[in-house]
């Protein structure tokens, strides 16, 4: 078989050349990507960095002792509690309203009981998508503890981030994440502020290659294109609207305001939650379920305007009995 000048060319190419190549171009990747947050978040390159979405664990291995205690504030995200078993930590669960607003005063108090080293708190809320109020935010952060607030959903909400509230608060840790806005869960671009006496630390503990190079190109390309994400974000939060008000009109659905890109329900009328999910499933229709103790109710995605349809058609479609 007969090669071509460039085939050769590639075939003999030094190794040590191309490890030159690739180790240029991980290099014009990470301050690219780097300088990219910092423009578009506004922060100091000091306390600003880019890590996957398990940066919390990354930040439990730093901060936390086998015995130390954390606060969680159930129903939320379960990996806060899970990462903290992995480390030895002890979780003490002060459980939100039924409203799924923060029990402060029970906050305060166990606080001042069980000193514990750190908190965890969601804003927007997963599972049901509740913010934080900004009064009540204070009231935790005047507390003698460590509080990381997980921003997720922050995109879908009315309310401004807390990144910038790092540099007044020096116990204050916001993580973001690109899986949720830009679509790139699979991808595992998340990114935080902390105060520069913890992201030191942080960068000790990190491993050294956890982005992968298809993720920091992904996220440039998210941060240059900001007029697509917010016209992909508004048409999200204007069918949220839409799907919350035709809910609300199913007799046997509760829904609860939300500020993220799903809408939690309170199954109500004696019809089993579980088999309402599994009867849209024979439908083709996909919905959450929730059977542990402190959630009994099903979740819904916003989606396009026709996923809505489709799925207002086949909830009345169910057999509820």
């Amino acid at each position: 078989m007969k090669m071509t000048h460039m085939a050769i060319e590639y075939a003999f190419f030094p190794f040590y050349r191309l490890c030159i190549l690739l180790l240029s171009l991980f290099f014009v990747l990470f301050f690219y990507s780097y300088v990219c947050f910092c423009w578009y978040y506004g922060t100091k390159n000091d306390f600003s960095c880019r890590e996957k979405d398990g940066i919390w664990f990354i930040y439990y291995s730093c901060v936390l002792d086998p015995g130390d205690k954390i606060v969680d504030c159930p129903p939320t995200f379960t990996m806060y509690e899970f990462d903290a078993a992995v480390n030895g930590a002890l979780v003490i669960k002060v459980p939100r309203r039924p409203d799924f607003s923060l029990n402060v005063e029970h906050i305060i108090e166990v606080v001042k009981q069980e000193k514990p080293k750190c908190l965890f708190l969601t804003s927007p809320n997963n599972p049901d998508g509740s913010i934080i109020d900004d009064d009540d935010f204070l009231k935790i952060l005047e507390l003698p503890i460590l509080v990381v607030l997980d921003e997720a959903y922050i995109e879908f909400s009315t309310i401004e981030s807390k990144m910038s509230w790092v540099k007044k608060h020096d116990n204050l840790i916001v993580l973001r994440t690109f899986s949720k806005r830009a679509g790139l869960a699979g991808l595992h671009v998340g990114y935080g502020a902390f105060p520069l006496s913890i992201i030191k630390y942080l960068w000790r503990a990190k491993q050294p290659y956890n982005v992968s190079v298809a993720a920091e190109i992904s996220a440039c390309a998210a941060l240059q294109n900001p007029t697509y994400l917010e016209n992909v974000k508004d048409a999200l939060v204007k069918e949220r609207g839409r799907l919350f008000d035709l809910l609300k009109a199913v007799p046997f659905l509760k829904p609860f305001p939300s500020h993220s890109n799903f809408i939690l329900c309170k199954v109500t009328s004696g019809v089993d939650p579980k088999k309402l999910k599994e009867d849209l499933a024979e439908m083709g229709v996909m919905i959450r379920h929730y059977s542990n103790k402190e959630l009994g109710y099903v979740r819904v995605s916003v989606g396009k305007p026709e996923h809505t349809d489709v799925l207002m058609n086949n909830l009345f479609s169910c057999r509820i009995s």
